[in-house]
Protein backbone atom coordinates (compact mmCIF):
# COMPACT_ATOMS: atom_id res chain seq x y z
CA UNK A 1 0.00 0.00 0.00
CA UNK A 2 3.02 2.49 1.14
CA UNK A 3 4.48 1.62 -2.57
CA UNK A 4 1.41 2.28 -4.63
CA UNK A 5 0.98 5.70 -2.34
CA UNK A 6 4.99 7.12 -3.22
CA UNK A 7 4.19 6.06 -6.67
CA UNK A 8 1.03 8.15 -6.94
CA UNK A 9 3.18 10.70 -5.25
CA UNK A 10 5.99 10.18 -7.74
CA UNK A 11 3.47 10.84 -10.83
CA UNK A 12 1.79 14.06 -9.53
CA UNK A 13 5.31 15.87 -8.73
CA UNK A 14 6.53 14.79 -12.21
CA UNK A 15 3.02 15.82 -13.76
CA UNK A 16 3.51 19.53 -13.11
CA UNK A 17 7.29 19.09 -13.99
CA UNK A 18 6.34 18.14 -17.77
CA UNK A 19 3.14 20.29 -17.95
CA UNK A 20 5.89 23.27 -17.21
CA UNK A 21 8.65 21.81 -19.84
CA UNK A 22 6.13 21.98 -22.85
CA UNK A 23 4.84 25.27 -22.29
CA UNK A 24 6.95 27.14 -24.54
CA UNK A 25 5.25 26.03 -28.34
CA UNK A 26 7.21 26.15 -31.48
CA UNK A 27 4.88 28.70 -32.62
CA UNK A 28 6.52 31.20 -30.20
CA UNK A 29 10.43 30.63 -30.97
CA UNK A 30 10.90 30.52 -34.29
CA UNK A 31 11.90 33.62 -36.43
CA UNK A 32 10.82 35.11 -39.17
CA UNK A 33 7.64 32.51 -40.08
CA UNK A 34 6.48 34.16 -42.80
CA UNK A 35 9.95 34.72 -44.54
CA UNK A 36 9.16 33.63 -48.22
CA UNK A 37 5.87 35.41 -48.36
CA UNK A 38 7.83 38.56 -47.75
CA UNK A 39 11.13 38.75 -48.18
CA UNK A 40 10.88 39.59 -52.29
CA UNK A 41 10.23 42.87 -50.63
CA UNK A 42 12.44 45.70 -51.46
CA UNK A 43 14.36 48.02 -48.85
CA UNK A 44 16.26 51.16 -49.02
CA UNK A 45 19.81 50.76 -47.99
CA UNK A 46 20.65 51.82 -44.54
CA UNK A 47 23.41 54.83 -43.78
CA UNK A 48 24.68 55.37 -40.59
CA UNK A 49 24.11 58.75 -39.24
CA UNK A 50 26.10 61.06 -37.53
CA UNK A 51 24.43 62.11 -34.35
CA UNK A 52 25.35 65.45 -31.64
CA UNK A 53 28.00 63.42 -29.00
CA UNK A 54 29.75 60.84 -31.52
CA UNK A 55 33.17 60.58 -31.22
CA UNK A 56 34.31 60.11 -34.96
CA UNK A 57 37.68 59.13 -36.04
CA UNK A 58 39.25 60.55 -39.22
CA UNK A 59 41.78 59.40 -41.07
CA UNK A 60 43.07 61.61 -44.35
CA UNK A 61 45.55 60.15 -46.68
CA UNK A 62 47.35 60.50 -49.89
CA UNK A 63 50.10 59.04 -51.83
CA UNK A 64 52.51 61.58 -50.49
CA UNK A 65 51.02 61.09 -46.54
CA UNK A 66 53.35 64.34 -45.78
CA UNK A 67 51.01 66.63 -47.59
CA UNK A 68 48.19 65.62 -45.67
CA UNK A 69 49.88 65.57 -42.04
CA UNK A 70 48.06 69.31 -41.38
CA UNK A 71 44.72 67.69 -41.71
CA UNK A 72 45.57 64.64 -39.17
CA UNK A 73 45.26 65.49 -35.37
CA UNK A 74 48.58 63.04 -34.48
CA UNK A 75 48.43 62.52 -30.80
CA UNK A 76 52.43 63.06 -30.29
CA UNK A 77 55.70 61.97 -32.10
CA UNK A 78 54.45 59.91 -34.74
CA UNK A 79 56.47 59.29 -38.68
CA UNK A 80 54.61 58.90 -41.61
CA UNK A 81 55.31 54.85 -41.75
CA UNK A 82 53.84 54.99 -38.25
CA UNK A 83 50.45 56.62 -39.39
CA UNK A 84 49.64 54.40 -42.19
CA UNK A 85 50.29 51.52 -39.56
CA UNK A 86 49.05 52.71 -37.06
CA UNK A 87 46.85 55.56 -37.71
CA UNK A 88 44.02 54.24 -35.05
CA UNK A 89 45.46 54.63 -32.55
CA UNK A 90 48.05 57.67 -33.95
CA UNK A 91 44.84 59.73 -34.45
CA UNK A 92 42.90 61.76 -31.92
CA UNK A 93 39.28 61.57 -32.36
CA UNK A 94 36.36 64.33 -32.70
CA UNK A 95 33.92 64.99 -30.40
CA UNK A 96 30.47 65.76 -32.18
CA UNK A 97 29.70 68.59 -29.71
CA UNK A 98 26.00 70.21 -29.01
CA UNK A 99 25.71 71.82 -31.64
CA UNK A 100 26.73 69.30 -34.33
CA UNK A 101 29.60 70.51 -35.36
CA UNK A 102 33.56 69.46 -34.69
CA UNK A 103 36.72 71.48 -35.03
CA UNK A 104 38.68 70.16 -38.04
CA UNK A 105 42.36 71.13 -38.40
CA UNK A 106 42.76 74.07 -41.09
CA UNK A 107 39.25 73.59 -42.05
CA UNK A 108 37.71 75.27 -39.19
CA UNK A 109 34.38 74.39 -37.54
CA UNK A 110 32.55 71.51 -39.47
CA UNK A 111 28.53 70.80 -39.35
CA UNK A 112 28.60 67.00 -39.39
CA UNK A 113 25.18 65.86 -37.48
CA UNK A 114 22.66 64.64 -39.38
CA UNK A 115 24.74 63.45 -42.24
CA UNK A 116 26.24 59.81 -42.79
CA UNK A 117 29.57 58.54 -43.32
CA UNK A 118 29.77 58.79 -46.65
CA UNK A 119 28.37 62.00 -47.25
CA UNK A 120 30.81 63.45 -44.86
CA UNK A 121 33.80 61.56 -46.46
CA UNK A 122 32.84 63.10 -49.65
CA UNK A 123 32.21 66.80 -48.07
CA UNK A 124 35.91 66.47 -46.51
CA UNK A 125 37.26 65.16 -49.65
CA UNK A 126 36.25 67.91 -51.79
CA UNK A 127 36.79 70.63 -49.89
CA UNK A 128 40.71 69.37 -48.93
CA UNK A 129 41.58 68.91 -53.02
CA UNK A 130 41.94 72.33 -53.17
CA UNK A 131 44.91 71.73 -51.00
CA UNK A 132 45.83 68.39 -51.95
CA UNK A 133 45.30 66.68 -54.92
CA UNK A 134 44.81 63.11 -54.73
CA UNK A 135 42.89 62.75 -51.46
CA UNK A 136 40.71 60.10 -49.58
CA UNK A 137 38.94 60.56 -46.68
CA UNK A 138 37.85 57.89 -43.97
CA UNK A 139 35.17 58.15 -41.05
CA UNK A 140 34.17 55.74 -38.52
CA UNK A 141 32.16 56.35 -35.21
CA UNK A 142 33.99 54.95 -32.60
CA UNK A 143 31.31 55.19 -29.88
CA UNK A 144 28.80 52.86 -32.44
CA UNK A 145 27.68 50.06 -29.55
CA UNK A 146 25.03 48.68 -28.34
CA UNK A 147 23.66 47.03 -25.54
CA UNK A 148 21.00 43.72 -25.06
CA UNK A 149 19.61 42.62 -22.03
CA UNK A 150 17.34 40.20 -20.92
CA UNK A 151 16.76 36.49 -21.86
CA UNK A 152 19.58 36.43 -24.20
CA UNK A 153 22.84 33.80 -23.62
CA UNK A 154 25.66 36.42 -22.92
CA UNK A 155 23.86 40.07 -22.02
CA UNK A 156 26.06 43.12 -22.35
CA UNK A 157 27.67 46.39 -24.58
CA UNK A 158 29.24 45.61 -27.74
CA UNK A 159 30.80 47.79 -29.56
CA UNK A 160 30.80 48.09 -33.74
CA UNK A 161 33.44 48.35 -35.48
CA UNK A 162 31.95 48.69 -39.02
CA UNK A 163 29.25 50.83 -37.97
CA UNK A 164 26.35 48.60 -39.54
CA UNK A 165 24.21 45.64 -38.06
CA UNK A 166 21.18 44.34 -37.74
CA UNK A 167 18.82 43.48 -35.11
CA UNK A 168 19.31 39.91 -35.61
CA UNK A 169 23.39 39.93 -36.08
CA UNK A 170 22.85 41.82 -32.37
CA UNK A 171 21.12 39.21 -30.82
CA UNK A 172 23.92 36.43 -32.50
CA UNK A 173 26.28 38.74 -30.69
CA UNK A 174 24.43 37.92 -27.26
CA UNK A 175 24.56 34.43 -28.04
CA UNK A 176 20.59 34.53 -29.29
CA UNK A 177 17.51 34.61 -27.13
CA UNK A 178 17.36 31.80 -24.74
CA UNK A 179 14.07 29.40 -25.58
CA UNK A 180 12.07 31.73 -22.45
CA UNK A 181 12.94 34.97 -24.73
CA UNK A 182 10.05 36.47 -25.78
CA UNK A 183 10.45 36.88 -29.99
CA UNK A 184 7.15 38.62 -30.54
CA UNK A 185 7.87 41.58 -28.33
CA UNK A 186 11.51 42.66 -28.59
CA UNK A 187 12.29 46.50 -26.88
CA UNK A 188 14.16 48.78 -28.79
CA UNK A 189 15.29 52.06 -26.92
CA UNK A 190 16.39 54.40 -29.41
CA UNK A 191 17.90 58.41 -28.51
CA UNK A 192 16.26 60.63 -31.48
CA UNK A 193 17.51 64.42 -31.28
CA UNK A 194 17.78 64.08 -27.35
CA UNK A 195 14.46 61.92 -26.71
CA UNK A 196 14.86 58.19 -25.65
CA UNK A 197 12.22 57.00 -28.04
CA UNK A 198 10.98 53.24 -27.70
CA UNK A 199 9.80 50.51 -30.27
CA UNK A 200 8.55 46.65 -29.98
CA UNK A 201 9.82 44.20 -32.71
CA UNK A 202 8.31 40.74 -33.81
CA UNK A 203 10.70 38.65 -34.37
CA UNK A 204 8.24 35.76 -35.46
CA UNK A 205 7.14 38.10 -38.15
CA UNK A 206 9.26 38.96 -41.25
CA UNK A 207 7.62 42.38 -41.60
CA UNK A 208 10.53 43.92 -39.09
CA UNK A 209 12.94 43.64 -41.68
CA UNK A 210 11.02 46.66 -43.62
CA UNK A 211 10.85 48.71 -40.25
CA UNK A 212 13.30 51.57 -38.94
CA UNK A 213 14.75 49.01 -36.04
CA UNK A 214 16.09 46.43 -38.55
CA UNK A 215 18.76 48.43 -38.67
CA UNK A 216 19.92 49.24 -35.18
CA UNK A 217 21.53 52.57 -34.53
CA UNK A 218 24.69 53.58 -32.14
CA UNK A 219 23.59 53.64 -28.43
CA UNK A 220 20.35 51.37 -29.14
CA UNK A 221 19.34 49.32 -26.17
CA UNK A 222 17.76 46.14 -26.64
CA UNK A 223 15.46 44.84 -24.06
CA UNK A 224 14.03 40.78 -24.41
CA UNK A 225 11.35 39.87 -22.21
CA UNK A 226 10.93 37.16 -20.48
CA UNK A 227 7.48 35.10 -21.92
CA UNK A 228 4.82 33.91 -19.90
CA UNK A 229 6.21 30.60 -18.64
CA UNK A 230 9.12 31.97 -17.83
CA UNK A 231 7.12 34.80 -15.62
CA UNK A 232 4.84 32.41 -14.04
CA UNK A 233 7.55 29.66 -13.20
CA UNK A 234 10.17 32.67 -11.98
CA UNK A 235 12.92 30.44 -12.59
CA UNK A 236 11.76 27.25 -11.52
CA UNK A 237 11.72 25.82 -15.81
CA UNK A 238 15.26 26.21 -15.87
CA UNK A 239 15.90 23.08 -13.42
CA UNK A 240 13.09 21.12 -15.05
CA UNK A 241 15.71 18.82 -16.60
CA UNK A 242 17.19 18.64 -12.87
CA UNK A 243 13.71 18.13 -11.55
CA UNK A 244 13.00 15.30 -13.48
CA UNK A 245 16.49 13.76 -13.03
CA UNK A 246 15.73 13.85 -9.60
CA UNK A 247 11.84 12.70 -9.81
CA UNK A 248 13.25 9.68 -12.62
CA UNK A 249 15.76 8.76 -9.94
CA UNK A 250 12.84 8.23 -6.82
CA UNK A 251 11.02 6.77 -8.94
CA UNK A 252 13.25 4.24 -10.02
CA UNK A 253 14.29 3.32 -6.83
CA UNK A 254 11.26 2.88 -5.50
CA UNK A 255 9.98 0.16 -7.68
CA UNK A 256 13.82 -1.56 -7.24
CA UNK A 257 13.11 -2.07 -3.57
CA UNK A 258 9.49 -3.01 -3.80
CA UNK A 259 10.23 -5.56 -6.48
CA UNK A 260 12.79 -6.65 -4.06
CA UNK A 261 10.19 -6.81 -1.46
CA UNK A 262 7.95 -9.45 -3.01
Amino acid sequence: MKIFLFKRLIVILVLPVLLLSSCVSKKDIIYVQDIDDTLSKEKSLYETTIAKDDVLRIIVSSANMESVLPFNQVVGSVSNQDLRVRSQEALQSYLVDKNGTIKFPVLGSIEVSGLTREALEQQLQNQLLKYVKDVSVDVRILNYKITILGEVTRPGTFTIEHNRITLLQALGLAGDLTVYGKRDNIIVIRDVNGVQKSARVDLTSSEFIYSPYYYLNQNDTVIVEPNGAQVQASGFNRNVSIYVSIASLLLTTIVVFSNLNR
